[in-house]
């Protein structure tokens, strides 16, 4: 059994005071919103206790999807990478971008330097990232049965715009590495900010070629994908080659409860391989009600598409054990 946390959408706070100068781009728009809206309903006190009950649970991983600031100040930049010590080693915490993240030009090169470790794979060393920002990811990290492929959608966008993009590049190196993840009969768990399925969110907030990941996943398939951005509960799928591959959100891992969008939450997977087919146990913990601690609100089961390489074999045959 290995058991999986995902969280999203910290936009950690409180907002540093900006400097005159660095308000002179799209960030004005994302500080008055700030200042308007989020610094009521995102609180440290529910993503403080949000982070205590997972750890409570002791996931054998973590995985956070993105928007872990809000404008992409050098200081929130800092601070996330001190938030994400205090949730886990990197080893054990895999993390990839979000718009908020590339706010600005320049912001994600900042943003990936300073969380390096936490987001780049098992083979990779510790020299800074090279220039293309598409040139570390997807990343791969394998724990156990599970592969944990981490793919960036952040960009730097225009007001009023919070878009993401795969592209061409990152989007052919994702289908090799899945296919060759699939034929080692591992469980592929795809990290991915902005949701890839149809009609998913805002067309002003969509992935801009959600198009092309839908069909990386029908030709090399996943067993898993998960998400942020969108701030609510999701659960979807998109065609796979062995059947629809599961596609699951979560809320901002900040937000309060008793607004518009739900109280902070977590999802926890269990994952199990039993009679050559994959099982995935999902529980989400969180908030529901104001001034109410952290709580089990679903427990539900998560179809896996079954490989049929993974199937029970016929008799006289043996079972193909995937990698470890």
């Amino acid at each position: 059994m290995f058991k999986l946390a995902h969280l999203s959408d910290p936009h950690l706070g409180p907002l540093p005071d900006p400097k005159l100068i660095q308000l002179f781009s799209k960030r004005i728009l994302g500080y008055l919103n700030w200042r308007r809206n989020r610094s009521g309903s995102m609180t440290g006190n529910c993503l403080e206790q949000l982070v205590e009950d997972m750890k409570a649970q002791a996931p054998d991983h973590i995985a956070v999807t993105g928007d872990l600031v809000n404008i992409a100040l050098p200081l929130e930049i800092i601070g996330a990478r001190n938030w994400l010590e205090d949730v886990g080693d990197p080893h054990d915490v895999s993390v990839i971008p979000g718009n908020h993240d590339a706010y600005v030009p320049g912001a994600l090169r900042r943003a990936r330097t300073a969380w390096l470790p936490y987001m780049s794979g098992d083979d990779a060393d510790a020299s800074p990232p090279l220039p293309d920002s598409d040139a570390v990811f997807p990343y791969v990290r394998k724990r156990g049965n599970l592969a944990i492929v981490g793919v960036s959608t952040a960009r730097a966008s225009g007001p009023w715009f919070a878009t993401g993009r795969v592209g061409i590049k990152q989007t052919r190196r994702l289908r090799a590495i899945l296919e060759e993840l699939g034929e080692e009969g591992l469980f592929r768990v795809v990290l991915i900010h902005h949701p890839p399925f149809h009609n998913a969110t805002h067309w002003h907030k969509r992935l801009s070629d959600a198009s092309r990941v839908r069909a990386v996943i029908k030709r090399a398939g996943a067993e898993l994908i998960l998400h942020g951005h969108t701030h609510i509960v999701s659960r979807s799928s998109i065609d796979g080659p062995d059947g629809p591959v599961p596609v699951v959100g979560v809320p901002s891992a900040s937000n309060a409860p008793g607004g518009k969008k739900p109280g902070a939450r977590y999802n926890l997977f269990s994952i199990s391989l039993e009679n050559g087919r994959w099982h995935c146990q999902m529980e989400e913990r969180g908030f529901t009600v104001t001034g109410e601690p952290v709580s089990s609100i679903v427990t539900d089961s998560i179809e896996i598409p079954a490989k049929p390489d993974l199937l029970p074999p016929a008799e006289g045959q043996s079972l193909r054990a995937p990698s470890t």
